[in-house]
């Protein structure tokens, strides 16, 4: 056996020991998570991931909350569904919809969400942050005030919201500055002052997450101007307050006892859950929504296709495989033994990319993993009979072997570039128009496609140049088995 040979069924066979064995654990250890993603508290776990049809999830419509009468202009509407579209992104969800419908309205679709209402605030809260001078007298926690930005809204949680405990409340350090820890009032106070915004979200430049002993807090660092910006501010303004304000919301109020260059601070979340942390430092990263948005409904959706239709699913593409492996092994005999093997590595591999990557699986995106499969064998057809050709013209079996993969590639190459590009047609028809199902087939034809170019070219290949040097003679006389 040659040594490229020798490489690359060691390959192969690690490759189908790695995907046999995604396959089949669904508790993995932890060193095999933390090598894909990690996660402080949330690294996610490798397992397939089922789309809203298949298993439910979370349907939330937005709705523009501007005055009557007065328009929201298309761009502020499309800033606002990428800012959300990140937003349920940094949630750590796939397969998910979000799109404009109409002038003023935004629909977000996500399946398999774990806690609706946080779900809702994290999508739709303003989350604008914004650092107050409040002179010599500083404001309570939780004091609800009006600034040159604007004043606070009638009604700021979304339905079905929890308030934030006094306990959990937010505060802010920056520097050497001293914070004052006044308790909550019962009832937020609304001053009629109108207060001056030194600085905004806007001015943010990187936002963490992290925890000590005292809970999480963001670290957060200004961008360059807005530092120098607040370096200056700071050395004019000694002794006086900087209230740090969340969605016209007091969450700090510390003193200023010297100049504080450089722009880095945090903001301490106390007793906040890990949820909680993550959600608010998600918005402040991805920033304030440029159109404060509505819920006009959030309904948590059931699985419009249910366990019924996965198992239908299931049993169709085990049969429908069953039969392709059949057929290959009858009429091809050894070589389609061997074009077996390779497409049940395709089939393990292509599982195991699901979970791996992770892919959201839709229906559609079933159909599109058993269309590939189908397909997957057509390579090893279009090789197979030019090799029983060659054969029938007197050629070795490993010549004629070598002739058939390199005379059938042009042919192979340019069906699965053709599908390729069907697919990626497919893909950004439906991330334009928010087609998740389509853009769910697309992915899963497209990776059955890549795949089967390395199972049915390089495998098999592989496969069939160890089994000819081991029967060598034997196979040459009984050329039958070969179906020629």
């Amino acid at each position: 056996m040659e040594r490229r040979d020798r490489i690359l069924l060691i390959v192969i066979a690690l490759l189908a020991i790695l995907a046999v064995y995604v396959d089949l654990n669904i508790d993995h250890p932890a060193w095999l998570e933390n090598l894909l993603v990690w996660q402080p508290e949330g690294a996610r776990k490798i397992a397939i991931r089922y789309g809203l049809d298949l298993r439910g999830g979370l349907k939330v419509s937005l709705v523009a909350d501007v005055p009557e009468g007065q328009q929201v202009d298309r761009v502020s509407m499309e800033t606002a569904r990428q800012i959300v579209e990140n937003r349920v992104n940094g949630l750590g969800l796939a397969e998910t919809i979000v799109q404009i419908q109409g002038g003023h309205r935004i629909i977000v679709e996500l399946p398999g969400i774990d806690d609706p209402e946080l779900a809702i605030e994290i999508i739709r809260g303003t989350a604008q942050l914004e650092f107050v001078d409040a002179g010599y007298v500083p404001l309570m926690k939780g004091t609800v005030v009006t600034t040159t930005l604007g004043g606070p809204r009638l009604s700021k949680s979304p339905v079905g919201a929890t308030p934030v405990t006094p306990e959990a409340t937010p505060t802010l350090s920056l520097g050497p500055a001293t914070v004052v820890t006044e308790t909550a009032p019962t009832t937020p106070t609304v001053p009629s002052n109108v207060y001056e915004t030194i600085l905004t979200g806007a001015d943010l430049d990187q936002v963490g997450l992290d925890r000590d002993n005292l809970g999480y807090f963001i670290p957060f660092r200004l961008k360059a101007e807005a530092a120098d910006k607040f370096a200056q501010y700071t050395a004019s303004h000694v002794g006086q307050y900087l209230c740090i304000v969340l969605d016209k919301e007091v969450i700090s109020c510390p003193q200023i006892q010297e100049a504080i260059p450089g722009g880095d601070g945090r903001i301490t979340l106390g007793d906040a859950t890990y949820q909680e942390a993550r959600g608010l430092a998600i918005q402040l990263h991805y920033g304030a929504l440029p159109v404060p948005l509505r819920v006009e409904t959030a309904t948590t959706v059931g699985p419009t296709l249910g366990e019924i239709s996965v198992e239908k699913s299931i049993r169709a593409g085990i049969i429908g495989l069953s039969i392709v492996l059949l057929f290959m092994l009858v009429y091809y005999r050894i070589l389609g033994g061997m074009a077996d093997l390779a497409l049940l590595l395709y089939a393990a591999l292509n599982l195991a990319l699901y979970k791996l990557v992770p892919v959201t699986l839709t229906l559609p995106g079933i159909a599109g993993f058993l269309l590939s499969a189908g397909m997957a064998v057509d390579a090893n057809i279009l090789v197979f009979e030019r090799m029983k050709e060659e054969l029938r013209a007197g050629r070795s079996l490993r010549a004629a072997m070598e002739v058939g993969f390199r005379r059938a590639w042009t042919s192979i190459r340019d069906s699965q570039v053709s599908i390729l590009i069907a697919c990626t047609v497919l893909y950004l028809f439906g991330t334009n128009f928010g087609a998740s199902m389509v853009k769910g087939f697309a992915i899963t034809l497209a990776i059955g496609t890549v795949i089967n170019l390395f199972t049915a070219i390089a495998v098999t290949r592989t496969l069939l140049r160890v089994l000819f040097r081991l029967t060598g003679n034997w196979l040459q006389s009984r050329r039958w088995l070969l179906s020629v």
